[in-house]
């Protein structure tokens, strides 16, 4: 095989540390144990929870409970839902596509006791 072709496809899957993250953009710079800096920005691929309803508001259902003052026995309260990102420090998943210089992707963040 092709040496450049083996370098290649043996630095497609890798694991590392997230080093920074650029909320607006959805991107973060990944340190792997090869190599001296960061990587450059890399995409989070969408990992989107478990949304309980696209077409309305965000809200959880109503339900009994509380202090049992009238106020309080039935409430809504707004939820709010946030695409994933990892955190500083978190292990990930990184993916690139097989070419020198190519883009790559933050495929998830590893569980500690996994990698």
């Amino acid at each position: 095989m092709d040496e450049n072709l083996e370098r290649i496809l043996g630095r497609m899957v890798r694991v590392g540390v997230v080093t920074s993250v650029d909320i607006p953009s959805r991107r973060a710079r990944v340190k792997f144990d090869d190599e001296d800096n960061s990587s450059g920005l890399l995409r989070v691929l969408s990992s989107p929870p478990f949304i309980p309803k696209i077409d309305g508001p965000q809200q959880t259902e109503p339900k009994a409970g509380g202090s049992g003052e009238a106020s309080f026995m039935e409430h809504v309260h707004e939820v709010r839902i946030a695409p994933w990102l990892p955190k500083v420090n978190d292990s990930v998943l990184a993916l690139y596509l097989p070419m020198d210089d190519s883009d790559g992707y933050i495929l998830g963040r590893i569980e500690e006791g996994t990698n």
